[in-house]
């Protein structure tokens, strides 16, 4: 004993004043974690902190003794992993990047925006899949094999926030059909797929994915916090009805406000074609217009299909190469419009008409009905995690008789300010809780991916620029 602590004493006379200041500093942090954890077992892993900092009885940095090349080698992989360590707690309980993949929240935020996102804002989720390399989403560059290791797998848990989900934030989320991924094919999604197999005739859809991995890739799994990446704007709350009526959303009845970016399609019938440049001086994108003007079997005008503002639309209507009233894309009848949540429903919805749907929130009971069944059987079975099953009209959960369900968890109804553009909860329904990553704050950089370097390629105005410039009072 008296050796030891003879040792001891030796180990910390020899600790320089910078270091303890360093150990103090990791130590405050580590105990504001361990707090906002709410897990006093985390206080385990301190006494390895102080032999890092301190007492150095594991030789930590033996390699500091070894010959060239190993020390410079070891010296590299020394500073890389400490701050893949402090990436992977910033991007886990902090915040991280998002890059804007589509045009689903256009005019609010652009293909090529760069953003960062909030996580303290809702309360950062303790990650699920804790063994993960931070950098990576899913798949790994390069060598494209996973970036996560499934076990283990932890409860869904979310620390304390600043407050809760508002109408009209703009949230980033993991997207809710996620969970499982035909790996060549993700949009549109695995059960997108087996939908529109089925209306083709093929009987078994999953069989015939799976018999044509040629196509389709493999068929996998991903657990909740390894899913893709979605960002959309909130705009209805658990415990609320939404109705949707020729595009207005009711929330409990009462009509919303459109935020002043909101695009629609409209179907612009021209008497001549109109160059891309001059759609893109208005500020859309070449992929939306196409080269030239659309021409339809039994429609006897050339036409383009556009998404557009109420300011865009307005501009438009004075150009002399339009032929006609600019009419919505939905009120057209040139265009079929089905796959509607819930796939395979008889409601007759479309993504101009649906509901009402009440929107689930956490500790409220539903009397179940076969009639209603369709609209929340993924979030019983998929999200809450129960057997379900109708037999006889009866319906079972984890093998009892039910007639009515407690949701376990809140539940959003998530919509893109591109409304015609916009793959989101008209199409696959509601985004839980444990699936929210956090909010956008503002923009980091943003690169238009349709322009050269040297041609505008770089957006300086939208540097850091509000993320979500259209939340204001209207939504509230």
């Amino acid at each position: 004993m008296n050796r030891f602590l003879s040792d001891l004493r030796a180990r910390l006379s020899r600790v320089r004043a910078t270091r303890w200041v360093r150990f103090a500093i990791v130590s405050l942090l580590f105990f504001l974690w361990v707090i906002w954890m709410g897990n006093p077992w985390l206080l385990l892993i301190w006494p390895l902190l102080i032999d890092i900092y301190i007492t150095q009885y594991i030789p930590w940095g033996w390699w500091k003794n070894t010959r060239e090349p190993v020390r410079t080698i070891f010296s590299w992989l020394d500073a890389i992993i400490y701050a893949l360590v402090i990436v992977y707690f910033i991007f886990a309980f902090i915040g991280q990047n998002y890059k804007i993949p589509s045009s689903s929240l256009e005019k609010s935020l652009l293909v090529g925006d760069y953003l960062w996102v909030n996580k303290t804002l809702y309360g950062p989720r303790v990650p699920q899949t804790p063994l993960h390399f931070p950098l990576a989403q899913h798949t790994l560059p390069l060598i494209n094999t996973k970036s996560y290791i499934d076990s283990p797998q932890l409860k869904y848990h979310r620390l304390a926030g600043i407050r809760d989900i508002e109408r009209g934030d703009i949230v980033v989320f993991n997207y809710p059909n996620g969970d499982t991924v035909a790996t060549k094919i993700q949009n549109p999604d695995y059960y997108q797929i087996c939908y529109e197999l089925k209306r083709r005739g093929v009987e078994d859809p999953k069989a015939y994915i799976e018999a044509n991995k040629s196509t389709f890739g493999e068929i996998i799994a991903r657990p909740v916090d390894r899913r893709e990446n979605y960002v959309k704007r909130a705009v209805g709350l658990p415990g609320e009805y939404l109705r949707i009526s020729d595009d207005v959303i009711y929330i409990d009845d009462r009509p919303i406000e459109d935020a002043e970016n909101v695009q629609y399609n409209y179907v612009v019938p021209v008497k001549a074609p109109i160059a891309v440049e001059e759609w893109q001086k208005i500020g859309v994108r070449a992929e939306d217009c196409g080269s030239s003007p659309m021409q339809v079997e039994g429609v006897p005008y050339m036409f383009y299909d556009v998404p557009l503002t109420a300011a865009m639309k307005a501009e438009v209507e004075k150009w002399p190469q339009v032929s006609g009233p600019l009419v919505k894309e939905s009120k057209a009848g040139i265009f079929e419009f089905d796959g509607m949540f819930p796939l395979g429903n008889s409601y007759g919805w479309t993504r101009s008409n649906m509901g009402p749907i009440w929107i689930p929130k956490k500790g409220a009971t539903l009397k179940l009905t076969p009639e209603i069944l369709p609209i929340y059987e993924r979030v019983i079975r998929n999200y809450e995690g129960n057997d379900l099953s109708v037999k006889d009209g009866q319906i079972f959960i984890n093998g009892e008789p039910a007639d009515y369900y407690t949701f376990k968890m809140d539940y959003y109804w998530m919509q893109g300010d591109n409304r015609d553009r916009s793959a989101d909860s008209r199409y696959w329904g509601f985004v839980p809780e444990d699936h929210v990553v956090g909010s956008p704050v503002f923009v980091i950089a943003s690169f238009d991916e349709e322009k050269g370097l040297f041609d505008g390629k770089i957006r300086w105005n939208r540097i850091l620029r509000s993320a979500n410039p259209d939340k204001d009072t209207k939504w509230k």
